[in-house]
């Protein structure tokens, strides 16, 4: 992998495949450039697709002492990601999964240079009784990470997104738990970027790329209410719905989409899904 500097100096580690207009795909919670590499070798055909470590994951560092408030801000990520747009030719196109997509949009609102950006059910729960849900998970996230309970943190953000107490205590048992906790303390960084879980409104309506806001079928209505309502709050947005598919996107439905969609020179208004 290589590296470039963010703007305090954390150093970001980054891989390009492929060759054409640039791509940088953004991962979401517990993820690293290796989680994006399915969904990168399908683009990389007709684009140089960019995967990264966010801060705190991989090969990348952290700013911060790794604590809840030790030193993370989501200014910093949003510099992270103007880092690795750089390192690769300034301008691009930008994908973003689950948080991944709420950083793209951060990034896309306070001035990152994209002509066109995808979005992957950003996780906003703005209705009232998400709102409250957000904050009662926001607290006790808190709570486990200060105490040292990264298995709990994990084990709190994955029955979030709906998987099951059965399948939670399976993962326990295997190898790759180790590697969840040792992720878990960027779950803050990941609920930060999140805000209170409504829609921020006022700072979406800076984003002046063309946005295409995709959720599945399959999906929680909450997920699909919260894309539609994204979609409308983007000034220049469209919604897709992709038919048969839930939070966990398969690779091969969204890269014909995302292919498409990135290889357009022109957008003209808003397309229902």
């Amino acid at each position: 992998m290589d590296t470039t500097l963010s703007a305090d100096g954390t150093p970001i580690a980054y891989r390009r495949q492929g060759d054409g207009p640039p791509v940088v795909l953004v991962g979401g919670a517990l993820s690293t450039s290796a989680t994006e590499a399915s969904l990168a070798a399908l683009l990389a055909p007709r684009f140089t697709v960019v995967t990264y470590d966010r801060r705190g994951r991989g090969a990348s560092g952290d700013g911060g002492d790794g604590s809840v408030g030790g030193g993370y801000a989501v200014p910093r990520e949003i510099e992270d990601l103007t880092a690795v747009a750089g390192a690769v030719g300034g301008r691009v196109s930008v994908f973003g999964m689950s948080s991944g997509g709420a950083l793209a949009l951060e990034a896309q609102a306070a001035g990152l240079p994209v002509d066109l950006l995808a979005v992957y059910e950003p996780p906003y729960t703005p209705d009232p009784s998400g709102l409250l849900h957000k904050a009662r998970r926001t607290a006790r996230l808190h709570r486990l990470l200060s105490t040292g309970d990264l298995g709990g943190a994990v084990e709190l953000f994955l029955s979030a997104t709906g998987v099951e107490a059965g399948t939670i205590a399976r993962m326990r048992r295997a190898p790759l738990w180790r590697g969840l906790e040792s992720l878990a303390h960027t779950l803050a960084y990941d609920d930060a970027l999140l805000g209170d879980g409504a829609v921020p409104a006022e700072r979406f309506a800076a984003v002046t790329a063309r946005t295409m806001v995709v959720c599945g079928g399959f999906s929680p209505l909450q997920a699909r209410n919260a894309a539609r309502t994204l979609a409308d709050t983007v000034p220049r947005a469209r919604h897709r719905t992709l038919t048969g598919q839930t939070r966990e996107v398969a690779p091969q439905v969204i890269a014909p989409v995302l292919a498409e969609f990135f290889a357009k020179d022109v957008f003209v208004g808003r397309a229902a899904s």
